[in-house]
């Protein structure tokens, strides 16, 4: 038997426990590196937790598990979380994971690991809105500036609610904010993130939330989570405020700033571990699915800051999780 099988089957002795809240924000600070690694605070989130290495965030669904994002623990102990939350729940679905885990889940227990989308880093020291692929960026940045468009950060404004609902209206799924792959825009826990507001006239127009990604109890990253505007103003806003923003970080030593999830930007190849038919499946919802998301607006969007693309991914045991992914999409308020 390996060393290695031997390391895990030592693993199913450690007492399962739950953590105070203080003890999780402790582990988020030391092991929070994933962009959702903040959003795994959200309400009505559950956890499994490993006193001594970490813990795993997860909502259900229709019977259904869905985990949120990496374990918030050590790269080197993925593995122990992984193990002992298969053992508990073998059908979880694994949404917005890394290649590691992929691998992990693939070659214990045959799970598929399908990409699900990108996502995108910046790295804020070489940060700059030079060069002939920004220039819609630059462009958006005049047309704002002429319109008298400015930029404040501050924790809240009176008109957010206000502005928050005019946008939910237009988007394709109106009734409710997005949960789970979004975290609501209030949270009870709310230390280090940062708040950028647009002003026209005095009047606040739009707004960015920024989360923070964490590594060995510093901020490494922030990552765009909430973002509203105006109908008039909309991607110019958010250009402008996210260039005003990266501006802010990198004068204050930030290393990167993060984009997150696009969801469906998807690589044509498969991996001996996708699923060829899920991928298909992706890949004609990426194209015709924009009664339910505009998944190419956000991918032109944030494709803009020319930021260094990687893979994100979910895993399943089923080679089409159709249930699944329903009772995934009705989780988010997609459906």
């Amino acid at each position: 038997m390996s060393d290695q099988i031997l390391s895990l089957d030592g693993v199913r002795s450690l007492d399962e426990g739950v953590f105070t809240f203080p003890e999780r924000i402790s582990y988020l600070k030391k092991y929070g590196t994933h962009s959702q690694s903040f959003s795994t605070l959200q309400p009505e989130m559950q956890y499994f937790d490993v006193p001594g290495v970490g813990y795993l965030a997860y909502m259900r669904k229709w019977g259904g598990t869905f985990v949120l994002s990496d374990p918030v623990t050590a790269p080197e102990h993925f593995e122990v979380i992984l193990e002992q939350f298969h053992q508990r729940f073998p059908s979880a679905c694994y949404i917005q994971v890394s290649k590691p885990v992929v691998d992990y889940l693939y070659r214990r227990f045959g799970l598929f690991g399908t990409q699900f989308g990108s996502e995108s880093r910046i790295n804020l020291k070489n940060w700059s809105l030079s060069g002939k692929k920004k220039q819609i960026l630059r462009t958006a940045l005049n047309q704002a500036e002429k319109s008298g468009i400015t930029v404040k950060e501050r924790f809240s404004d009176d008109h957010t609610r206000e502005i928050s609902d005019a946008w939910i209206r237009t988007r394709k799924c109106k009734s409710k904010e997005i949960r789970f792959l979004i975290r609501p825009m209030e949270m009870e826990y709310r230390e280090n993130e940062r708040h950028f507001y647009a002003y026209q006239d005095g009047k606040a127009v739009g707004f960015i939330y920024f989360d923070p990604i964490y590594r060995n109890n510093e901020i490494i990253s922030y990552v765009p989570n909430i973002s509203r505007a105006n109908a008039d103003f909309r991607q110019g806003i958010f250009y402008t405020l996210m260039a005003h923003a990266m501006d802010v970080f990198k004068a204050e030593g930030v290393p990167y700033l993060d984009l997150g999830l696009i969801p469906l930007s998807l690589d044509p190849a498969t991996e001996h571990q996708e699923s060829r038919l899920l991928k298909r499946i992706m890949h004609g919802l990426y194209e015709k699915g924009n009664f339910l998301y505009n998944f190419k607006g956000l991918e032109f969007t944030k494709s803009r800051f020319r930021g260094d693309n990687f893979k994100t991914y979910c895993c399943h045991r089923r080679s089409l999780p159709a249930l699944e992914f329903l009772a995934m999409f009705k989780l988010t308020r997609l459906l």
